[in-house]
C-alpha cells in the first residue's frame, strides 16, 4: 500500500502540526514540498486538486484532506491506533480537543496570519502594538487552559497542543510571552520542545518563518 502524500512547506505552522503528528503516530509520509513564495499552491494543477490552494493538503488513496486540523484528527483516527489520546474515541474529550482545534484556526493562527501574510507577500509595513497585543490575547485564554493541566486538554498530549504550538512557535518573537504574566503557556512551550522530534519538525521551522518575517518586513520598510 502506497504511503499518504502530504503537500507541505516547513515554513508552514499548520504543516509543521502535520508533520508532528504524523511523527507522533510513527507514520512515514510520501512528503511533497510547495514553495508558497513562488507561488506554487496557485498553479492550476494545485488549484485543481485543493480549490482552497491551502497547504497541508493530504492525499491518501482516493480521498483528498485538506486543513491541518482535519488532517491530523484523520491521521490518529486511521493510522494512530496505538496513539488515540492523541484524538480520544470519548465524545466528551474528543470534543474538547475538537474546541482547542477551532481556537487555534479561529484565534492563533487566524491573528498570527492577519499579521504575517500582508508583510511576506503584499508588501505591508504596519507591524503595530494592535496587532501584536491582539496575538497576545491568545496568550490569556491558552494560559487559562493550562493554568491546573500540563496540555490544552488535560493530563495527555493531543493533536490540539501540535496545532497550537505550531502557530505560537511561529509568532513568538514578534508577539512576546511576558515570562510571568503567562508562566504555564512557558511551560508549555518548552514541554512540547523536549519532544524528541520537535526541533527537526516544528523549531526550525518556526525559527526560519520568524527570520524570514523579520527580512521581509525591514526590506518593506526600506523601499
Amino acid at each position: 500500500m502506497s504511503k499518504p502524500a502530504l503537500y507541505y512547506a516547513t515554513l508552514s505552522p499548520p504543516s509543521r502540526a502535520v508533520l508532528l503528528t504524523a511523527k507522533a503516530i510513527g507514520l512515514d509520509l510520501e512528503l511533497r514540498p510547495i514553495n508558497l513564495q513562488k507561488g506554487e499552491h496557485l498553479t492550476p494543477e494545485f488549484v485543481k486538486l485543493n480549490p482552497q490552494h491551502t497547504i497541508p493538503t493530504l492525499i491518501d488513496g482516493d480521498a483528498t484532506i485538506i486543513d491541518s486540523h482535519a488532517i491530523c484528527a484523520y491521521l490518529v483516527e486511521k493510522y494512530g491506533k496505538e496513539q488515540q489520546q492523541l484524538y480520544p474515541k470519548d465524545l466528551v474529550q474528543r470534543a474538547n480537543v475538537d474546541a482547542r482545534l477551532h481556537l487555534d484556526s479561529g484565534h492563533l493562527f487566524a491573528r498570527l496570519r492577519f499579521l504575517y501574510e500582508p508583510i511576506l507577500y503584499f508588501g505591508s509595513t504596519d507591524c503595530s502594538i494592535d496587532k501584536i497585543a491582539y496575538i497576545q490575547k491568545c496568550y490569556e485564554i491558552l494560559e487559562g487552559f493550562l493554568k491546573e493541566q500540563p496540555y490544552l486538554c488535560g493530563t495527555d498530549l493531543t493533536i490540539a497542543d501540535f496545532c497550537a504550538v505550531a502557530t505560537v512557535a511561529s509568532g513568538n518573537d514578534t508577539a512576546p510571552i511576558d515570562e510571568f504574566k503567562f508562566p504555564k503557556v512557558n511551560a508549555w512551550l518548552k514541554r512540547l520542545a523536549e519532544l524528541p522530534y520537535y526541533q527537526e519538525l516544528n523549531g526550525d521551522g518556526a525559527e526560519e518563518l520568524k527570520a524570514i518575517f523579520k527580512a521581509k518586513l525591514a526590506e518593506n520598510r526600506g523601499k
